[in-house]
């Protein structure tokens, strides 16, 4: 079997002159571990005292390091070769050994008073016997050790407690206070974040619907000049083409009285300022007057330059003079 499968303290029984004496020394070295208020060297130069008779021929640096360790399976195997190789007195000597030791300086402490119950449990020996054996070497009655969880201890062990007791829990309500605070502070930070963000994102929206709206008028506007520029053009071309009809009437009007020696009489000029031939009848009279005064009347011409108006004016002047003339003699 290789070496490295065995825990530290069996390789020190393996190694030991004296399973028993080695094992003793572990459960002394156990309890001197647990004095209060005594130094490394005060619990080995102790320890070496007790045990200057045994057998085990090693050191005892190692014994005091499993020790230390809190090694429980290293200390019941101890006690369990205590148990097995040596009679009950040797148990016993063990036990006062321990005994011994725990109780050096007067004062049994608690941890020391449990671990004297544990190993007389180990050692199969009664409690009863555990306690005759503490009254005869102290003199003093091995009481039911003190209940740590009870603030009785506390108040027989440390005056301070419950001052203790009361400013840790003020610190512990100050940290739930402080903490509660930070996390008011966190969702006011993340509320206002929150905020932030909503209004960013309503003006962007007001910032959209806006340019939207801005954009809507300016093409309706854009729309409204096309459709004005289209009307005027319009009206252009047709006072234009009004106009070349009428150059062309008054030419045929010229070239007819440069062609015929007699001057028209007044029905006939009043009927070619209507734009009719002798012989129209009085409702194409009245239509021909409608169709000139609604493409020759000064109002359609507000925009124009004021020689147009007047011209436009003269013009209309004579349409109505002729309409009035026809409809007094027809």
């Amino acid at each position: 079997m290789s070496i490295a499968r065995f825990s530290p303290f069996e390789l020190l029984l393996l190694k030991s002159r004296s399973q028993v004496d080695t094992a003793t020394l572990l459960l002394l070295a156990w309890v001197l571990v647990h004095r209060q208020h005594v130094s490394e060297g005060q619990r080995r130069r102790r320890l070496a005292q007790v045990t200057a008779q045994f057998r085990h021929g090693h050191e005892l640096g190692p014994i005091m390091s499993i020790a230390h360790s809190q090694d429980l399976q290293a200390i019941q195997l101890a006690a369990e070769v205590v148990r097995k190789e040596c009679s009950n007195e040797r148990s016993l000597s063990a036990l006062y050994q321990a005994i011994t030791l725990a109780t050096d300086d007067g004062d049994l402490s608690l941890a020391n008073h449990y671990i004297l119950r544990f190993l007389a449990d180990l050692l199969n020996i009664a409690p009863s016997t555990l306690s005759t054996l503490f009254q005869e070497l102290t003199g003093k009655p091995l009481c039911p050790p003190e209940d740590p969880s009870r603030d009785a201890y506390w108040q027989q062990h440390d005056p301070e407690y419950h001052a203790r007791q009361a400013q840790e829990a003020q610190a512990a309500e100050q940290q739930a206070k402080e903490a509660h605070a930070r996390a008011e502070q966190r969702q006011r930070a993340q509320t206002e974040k929150q905020q932030k963000k909503q209004q960013k994102q309503q003006q962007e929206q007001q910032r959209q619907q806006e340019a939207t709206r801005n954009a809507k008028a300016r093409a309706q506007r854009e729309q409204a000049q096309r459709e004005h520029d289209q009307h005027e053009q319009a009206r252009r071309t047709r006072w234009q083409q009004e106009q070349a009809r009428q150059e062309e009437a008054r030419r045929r009007q010229q070239h007819q009285r440069s062609s015929s020696p007699p001057p028209a009489d007044r029905t006939t000029r009043a009927l070619a300022v209507l734009g009719l031939a002798p012989g129209a009848s009085r409702t194409d009279v009245r239509q021909a007057y409608r169709r000139m005064a609604q493409l020759h009347h000064p109002d359609r011409f507000y925009s124009e330059s004021d020689h147009l108006v007047a011209l436009a004016s003269a013009r209309f002047q004579r349409i109505k003079n002729a309409y009035d003339y026809l409809m007094q003699t027809y």
